[in-house]
């Protein structure tokens, strides 16, 4: 167990709307890990507390997997952004040279010979 900072408080409140209540509590609330809340559900040998103990490791179990998307979407993202970049810089060569060779010719030569 643990005491959220403010500023994790603020959050906790932004992100709940059920968790209102807090914004104006003097003292920064307790929060449980997820080896501390099923510690505390197998202390209390009530029926109740095993089923929030069962709840409480599959919303870690989802919340883990949520992060594990998400960090491999952000992986994907990156690959996506460096592969764009190098095929910028080669759509930027072709422009170049299609802009050269749509350039008017110079002035035109003299004649060459009498």
């Amino acid at each position: 167990m643990f005491q959220l900072t403010t500023d994790e408080r603020n959050e906790v409140v932004t992100n709940c709307d059920h968790l209102s209540r807090l914004r104006f509590s003097r003292s920064n609330p307790y929060a449980f890990t997820e080896h501390g809340a099923v510690m505390l559900a197998s202390v209390l040998r009530s029926r109740r507390a095993v089923e929030v103990s069962v709840f409480v490791v599959r919303a870690f179990v989802r919340m883990r997997g949520m992060l594990a998307d998400r960090r491999q979407f952000a992986l994907k993202l990156a690959e996506l952004e460096s592969r764009l970049a190098v095929h910028d810089r080669r759509f930027l060569e072709v422009f170049a040279a299609l802009k050269a060779l749509m350039r008017p010719p110079g002035k035109p030569r003299g004649k060459l010979g009498f």
